[in-house]
């Protein structure tokens, strides 16, 4: 008879499903494995809300964690009790949380976004580009499928951008301009792969299963692939994925230091920047919060407070 499966493999199986990211599916499972091990590896059926309130309060208290740790243990939780347990759980009231300190972004200015991009070149380049001169995340950057570029139009199609929404923002001129010959690389790189009898890529949702062939169409290899193949963790295929996001943030925290600026900035603060420049130069904040992919124009306005406008839009007396 066989065994009924295991927890942790119905949490996976579930994420799965549900076609949340390998990223995702990690750390879910992880938190998993530290409320059970907190809860002396009782089994999560047996526990309830005040279990869970009890282990996100220690977290916060005791682990001294950050607001957005204790926010996806959280979620990890609900996700557990919901999903996989059908036990919704009511609203945990009584857990201590985690301080969410209020931080403004750190922002570049135009003359510091020339002097790291200028210090940068080949994918570096093109990533760092497009994560300043269309807003892009990073992830969003590296999970380009050549598809998803429109030359003609001058657009991006942003596929599952966070919260799972597609949207669209520019191709700029500079990226356009190199894009083809990069491409170029790449569908040489595409027809080896073929030729050695690899060339499919992960497809998101079932199309794998509704069209077999499309893993290996030219529309859907990434724009940006990892110089090596690498075996799939969930289908255990070898394929070659994205480039490693890693590779992309030393490149910018490399040239950042050469560029001799002194701000924590990352590659997300290309995209910060971005959002700024357009607000400085008079964008309406509704077309920014569109081009971010904002749900909440609350969101947005926090590239306000960085410009110094609404109430904090005042004169120095010593300056006057």
């Amino acid at each position: 008879m066989s065994q009924p499966p295991r927890l942790l493999d119905r949490v996976r199986e579930r994420i799965r499903f549900k076609h949340y990211s390998l990223r995702t599916e990690d750390s879910y499972v992880q938190w998993v494995k530290r409320f059970v091990l907190f809860h002396g590896k009782r089994h999560p059926a047996e526990m309830g809300a005040v279990d869970v309130e009890a282990f996100l309060t220690h977290l916060a208290v005791e682990g001294n964690v950050a607001a957005s740790t204790q926010n996806q243990a959280r979620s990890a939780l609900l996700f557990l009790y919901k999903e996989v347990l059908g036990s919704a759980l009511p609203w945990l009231n009584n857990v201590e949380q985690a301080k969410k300190p209020r931080r403004l972004p750190t922002v570049l200015t135009e003359d510091e976004v020339r002097e790291v991009l200028g210090r940068l070149d080949g994918v570096h380049w093109l990533v760092a580009a497009l994560l300043y001169g269309a807003g892009l995340r990073l992830m969003e950057a590296l999970r380009l499928r050549v598809q998803d570029v429109d030359f003609k139009r001058r657009e991006i199609l942003v596929r599952n951008g966070k919260g799972f929404k597609d949207r669209v923002t520019m191709l700029p001129d500079r990226v356009a301009s190199r894009l083809p010959g990069h491409l170029v690389t790449v569908r040489q790189l595409h027809e080896k792969d073929l030729a050695e009898g690899f060339g499919e890529v992960h497809l998101p949702y079932a199309l794998e299963r509704k069209y077999p062939a499309a893993g290996k169409s030219w529309g859907w290899q990434y724009v940006f692939p990892s110089g090596n193949r690498s075996v799939d963790p969930r289908s255990g295929k070898t394929r070659r994925h994205h480039v490693d996001e890693q590779t992309i943030q030393r490149a910018v925290k490399q040239a950042v230091r050469s560029a001799g600026i002194v701000k924590a900035a990352t590659p997300h603060t290309l995209r910060h920047s971005f959002a700024t420049h357009l607000l400085q130069k008079g964008q309406d904040i509704r077309t920014v919060q569109e081009l971010l992919g904002h749900e909440d124009v609350q969101t947005t306005m926090i590239y306000t407070h960085v410009l110094n406008r609404g109430g904090h839009g005042v004169t120095s007396p010593l300056d006057a």
